[in-house]
Formats: structure tokens, C-alpha cells, sequence
């Protein structure tokens, strides 16, 4: 599992642009109808879902993240 560090609240979406997964905030809900996306163990399909602190995101072959915020 891979800790991302961001500084900002960021959004399922923009992760998944900021990583590369998605070239452009407009592919996030065809990625997400796509491919089974879990947030901490849970189905998510929202691409505005709000990441939180600890949050940990399986994207299955992409990889399993953990969410973390500087203080």
C-alpha cells in the first residue's frame, strides 16, 4: 500500500488525475462505471467523494492507497 500526502482536501476525481490513472477530470465517472473502486472496503462510484484522512483506496491493478493530510 502506497501513502499519498496531500496538503488540500482532494476529491476521488482529482486523485485519480493526480495520479495518472485519468488523463482528465471528464474520464473519472466512465473509469469509475468502469472498474470496481473501493474506499475503505466499500464500493464507490462518486467521483466528488471526499477523500478524508486514512482513507484507504484499492484500485484494484492500479494499486492501494492510503489517504493522508499535512497538518
Amino acid at each position: 500500500m502506497e501513502t499519498k500526502i496531500f496538503s488540500d482536501i482532494i476529491t476521488l476525481g482529482q486523485f485519480l488525475k493526480h495520479e495518472g490513472i485519468i488523463g482528465s477530470g471528464g474520464e473519472a465517472k466512465w473509469f469509475l462505471s468502469e472498474n470496481e473502486v473501493l474506499l475503505n472496503h466499500e464500493i464507490e462510484s462518486r467521483r466528488g467523494k471526499k477523500l478524508q484522512h486514512g482513507d484507504v483506496l484499492d484500485l484494484g491493478e492500479f494499486g492501494q492507497f492510503k489517504i493522508e493530510y499535512k497538518q
